[in-house]
């Protein structure tokens, strides 16, 4: 059994297989991308889709290993809670299987609220256009029963890196758990404020920074210690400190970025990878070495990962997941700015020098 050290995951009812359908959505034309800017690819677009539509292929198996993808859909949502206001069309980029969506329609999602419980997100959304590049994974819950609670449309993209909508399209934009595997990321933000209307939110939330660096020090020890060498077997990630000014470049206004942990403990490196493997979450890296990692490599990878990172006494193994949350504005006419520099009133450093002062 896994446990969960940062917060209880919540649980959903699994529902029955749903047929699968697609939607090809066609590509934009315009440029994306300025002259003598070339962007590197890192990942490997065909991999991660095969990947992912293998997963979702086994729905009852890709359904028990949600409780990542709802965990934080749910806490993605938690600050759609704090935008009063109503949105007519919104994009769930990067959808999975519509996690977002499922849980738009539950109750309030922050329980521990001192505010009377409201109503569900849903019945502030006129319309969920949830779009993602996996057909499999997106219409895995396609008759689940969330789906009459919302209005969703499904569209699977022929690239997650090349958005189909016009200019001013959507009155919100939420994307969770699926930019981490976007090659060029600033480009995908810019025309995600592209698709945005003028004073309306982007709310993204995606792994990175140390994320899993217990399996990547436990491997690259193994590898070093079994074969002389250190093989790419896991992907590189965004760091928070970067996020910020990736978000400014895209013309995103009134910037949040967050980070937050949540530690699950597995019963052994084998049972992690199996279940990284079930969400669709495998390496994709370009040049990585194929093949499945050497049965010696593994074996002492597990033990590595207990000496470094198990607490005494502990049977599992922790695994740190690292989110960076991010929210950002597009600019409009009657959004709030901040004041000029200097413009302020009282001066923070007398205020501290008296409090000092005080003390003493």
């Amino acid at each position: 059994m896994k446990s969960f050290s940062s917060s209880s995951l919540r649980s959903l009812p699994a529902t029955l297989r749903p047929a699968t359908r697609t939607t090809a959505v066609p590509r934009r034309s315009y440029a994306l991308q300025a002259p003598g800017a070339p962007s590197f690819d890192v990942f490997n677009r065909r991999t991660k889709l095969l990947q992912r539509e293998r997963a979702a292929s086994n729905a009852q198996q890709s359904r028990e290993v949600d409780y990542l993808r709802d965990e934080v859909a749910f806490r993605l949502c938690e600050r759609l809670l704090d935008i009063n206001r109503r949105f007519d069309k919104v994009l769930d980029l990067g959808a999975n299987a519509c996690n977002i969506g499922r849980i738009l329609t539950q109750p309030d999602p922050d329980k521990d609220s001192m505010k009377p419980v409201s109503e569900p997100l849903s019945t502030r959304i006129g319309e969920l256009i949830a779009a993602d590049s996996s057909p499999g994974m997106l219409y895995r819950d396609a008759s689940a029963p969330f789906n009459d609670s919302l209005s969703i449309t499904r569209q699977v993209l022929a690239d997650e890196e090349s958005l189909p909508w016009e200019a001013g399209s959507f009155d919100a934009v939420l994307s969770s758990l699926s930019l981490h595997w976007i090659n060029d990321l600033p480009s995908v933000l810019r025309q995600i404020n592209h698709v945005l209307k003028p004073d309306a939110p982007f709310l993204g939330v995606m792994l990175g920074g140390d994320s899993l660096y217990e399996l990547r020090t436990a491997l690259q020890l193994a590898e070093l210690d079994r074969r002389g060498g250190v093989s790419t077997r896991t992907s590189p990630l965004a760091d928070v400190r970067d996020m910020g000014g990736l978000l400014q470049g895209a013309g995103f206004k009134l910037l949040t970025v967050d980070v937050d942990d949540i530690v699950v403990d597995y019963p052994s490196i084998f049972a992690l990878m199996t279940d990284l493997q079930a969400m669709g979450e495998s390496n994709a890296v370009l040049g990585r070495e194929m093949g499945p990692i050497r049965r010696d490599v593994l074996l002492a990878a597990e033990g590595i990962y207990r000496a470094l990172h198990a607490e005494e006494g502990q049977e599992g193994i922790p695994a740190t997941f690292r989110l960076i949350y991010m929210i950002g504005w597009k600019e409009g006419p009657n959004q709030g700015q901040p004041l000029p520099r200097g413009s302020g009133m009282v001066s923070i450093k007398e205020m501290l020098e008296q409090k000092g002062g005080e003390k003493k």
